[in-house]
């Protein structure tokens, strides 16, 4: 089955932009980035610029991304996928993220959820000129499955503390 990623949410103020892979069957159910209820991106980012749950509201959410110069999108625009494991992915078509840096001059950095999304993006990106001055960081994905180096969610909070000095830049 294909599917396609949300719009960005995006704007002027957004200097770190975090691309995941493509929406998991949850997310696309309920129309919402991260929108699968045990996914950890939402207490991350809470944690880590509030110290806080997060909002319930998705809309609420969104503000709290962008008041933290923080924005969502996927590194594909589409992909075939059986369920939401990335391991299923085929035949990706990329987003065109050379164009939102030309949008978006201010973005900093590229916080990437998890290798799936970082491999892409090297795949289909490495050596494009557009991304000069952009930081590329990859960093553990958010979904809760226990992996060897990442066990709990303070385990992903402390490696997202990564993006925090480019919400500032």
């Amino acid at each position: 089955m294909r599917i396609f990623s949300f719009p960005p949410v995006i704007d002027e103020r957004a200097r770190v932009l975090i691309l995941g892979t493509a929406p998991s069957v949850k997310s696309l159910e309920h129309k919402q980035f991260y929108g699968h209820p045990q996914n950890f991106m939402w207490r991350i980012m809470y944690k880590l610029f509030a110290g806080s749950d997060p909002d319930p509201v998705y809309e609420n959410r969104l503000a709290f991304m962008k008041e933290h110069r923080l924005a969502l999108w996927d590194v594909m625009e589409s992909c075939e996928r059986e369920g939401s494991l990335d391991m299923n992915i085929r035949a990706e078509v990329p987003q065109n993220l050379p164009w939102i840096i030309g949008e978006y001059p201010h973005l900093r950095c590229f916080a990437f959820n998890g290798s799936k999304a970082y491999d892409t993006f090297q795949k289909h990106f490495r050596g494009n000129d557009s991304f000069r001055g952009i930081t590329l960081l990859k960093l553990p994905s958010t979904s809760p499955i226990p992996t060897p180096r990442m066990r709990t969610l303070e385990d992903r909070v402390e490696a997202w503390r990564a993006i925090v000095p480019y919400t500032t830049l």
